[in-house]
């Protein structure tokens, strides 16, 4: 009795970003803790810890980094335990940033707090549990689809025994949707860059994870009402909208910065170049799969993944970054200012009080984080910068695509990407919910005065 009294106090007393961080956290030390255990290698001998944590992270965070071979070290079990780490991080991610994100402004009659947004109604408990059935319903929904394609493709096109062609289909519909990156090869996709039964279903997948469960929903309505009028919410139309133009953006940047190189896409064919263009493109939303050697890249090529992976994908979805409606309210209220009007409007709606500066708060942190991940490697190895800003970036981003140097990484500097892998999965879920949470009325108001800008 004293012991459910102390656990009913305690979670009281923690916050919902607390205790995102804790269920987090203590999902990375047992599958760390799993992957560590000998039967969970193909040998037979004991991962070391480090790699074990670090495997465990980049699962759990659905990141797809890795410093060892997952298709060659992990045995069956290792393998299982990764697999269930990615669907349980990216379901529980998905269904916790629909509560906490989602929703703003008011606590409800529940021991956690929750926010409820401008065009949503308050959700009760009874609302939660929809929420995390329909949340389950369109995952697996997705993933099946994918798993279905991929399997008949492998099966059929490629002659695998049907066991092993359903196995690579669920592994890397799992992987895919969840925007995990994770693939059994050691070359990830390469292998099939120009394979479009391949390809495509793996970059549907990435898309549908990293829009989100609420942009879900409202598509979900939008085919329901067949030719009756439906109001879109700025949620929806930021994160379709902008989703649409980054791929469009990357899309071309890959075509126009890689067409000759030779050791990427130069020797394809037209149609060989547009599929891998666009397979690169969706990556970057943010999954770690990768149809071309990112390591042979050109530069400014690198530079462009980073800024779309630094953007990231949808809120409340499997994908990382700062998210596109983070990185669309900034782009408003930079056009608010240009213009000189006192408030941002986005449509025909006016943007509450706060988000902006929550938005600047998230994205100042976020490059905070990985320069700093950045300066820490720079003194540990002898790496490129433009090595180095990839790597802390796709970290942080959960992204997982890799130029080649994760394994060659001392373990401190290892460390350093499990500390980005971590903090970027659900650092900013945690604080813009914080954020919003602690919002109090002031009690009084100083003078004003304005510092030169500029």
């Amino acid at each position: 009795m004293r012991a459910g009294r102390r656990l009913r106090d305690l979670s009281q007393r923690i916050s919902p970003p607390q205790l995102t961080v804790l269920t987090f956290a203590l999902l990375v030390l047992c599958g760390a803790g799993l992957l560590a255990l000998p039967a969970a290698t193909e040998s037979g001998e004991r991962t070391p810890f480090a790699a074990a944590l670090f495997t465990s992270t980049s699962a759990a965070s659905v990141t797809g980094l890795a410093v060892v071979d997952t298709g060659g070290h992990w045995s069956f079990l290792g393998e299982g335990v990764i697999l269930a780490l990615i669907q349980v991080g990216g379901f529980g991610i998905m269904a916790l940033a629909t509560v906490l994100t989602l929703v703003v402004g008011r606590h409800l009659g529940l021991r956690m707090a929750v926010r409820t947004g401008s065009e949503t109604k308050t959700l009760t408990l009874g609302e939660v549990r929809r929420i995390a059935v329909g949340i389950l319903t369109v995952t697996l929904v997705f993933e099946t689809a994918v798993m279905a394609v991929l399997t008949l493709r492998w099966w059929i096109g490629y002659d695998l025994p049907l066991g092993s062609a359903a196995y690579l289909g669920l592994f890397h519909a799992v992987s895919s949707f969840n925007n995990a990156g994770f693939s059994p090869f050691a070359d990830s996709l390469m292998g099939y860059a120009t394979d479009p039964w391949i390809t495509v279903p793996v970059a549907v997948g990435v898309v549908a994870g990293g829009l989100g469960f609420p942009v879900w929903v409202e598509l979900w309505r939008f085919a329901r009402r067949r030719g009756e009028r439906h109001t879109w919410t700025i949620h929806a139309r930021i994160t379709l909208s902008v989703t649409g133009c980054l791929l469009a953006v990357g899309f071309a940047a890959f075509l126009a910065l890689e067409w000759d190189n030779p050791a990427t896409m130069g020797g394809l064919d037209l149609r060989g170049k547009l599929l891998t263009g666009f397979f690169q493109a969706v990556m970057p939303r943010t999954a770690g799969f990768n149809s071309l050697d990112f390591g042979a890249m050109n530069t400014q090529t690198l530079l462009v993944t980073d800024l779309l992976m630094f953007v990231g994908g949808g809120s409340a979805g499997t994908a990382g970054g700062i998210k596109v409606t983070t990185f669309a309210v900034l782009l408003f209220v930079v056009l608010a200012n240009v213009r000189g009007e006192p408030t941002v409007h986005v449509g025909h709606r006016r943007l509450g009080e706060g988000v902006a500066s929550q938005a600047v708060t998230v994205v100042l942190l976020s490059l905070s984080l990985v320069l700093a991940g950045t300066l820490a490697l720079m003194t540990m190895t002898t790496f490129t910068l433009d090595e180095i800003l990839f790597e802390t970036t796709s970290a942080f981003a959960t992204v997982g695509l890799s130029t080649g140097i994760t394994a060659d990484l001392p373990v401190p500097g290892q460390m350093v990407l499990v500390f980005l892998m971590f903090v970027g999965r659900i650092g900013p879920i945690a604080l813009a919910s914080a954020l919003a949470l602690r919002r109090r009325a002031r009690a009084y108001e100083l003078p004003e005065e304005r510092p030169i800008v500029g």
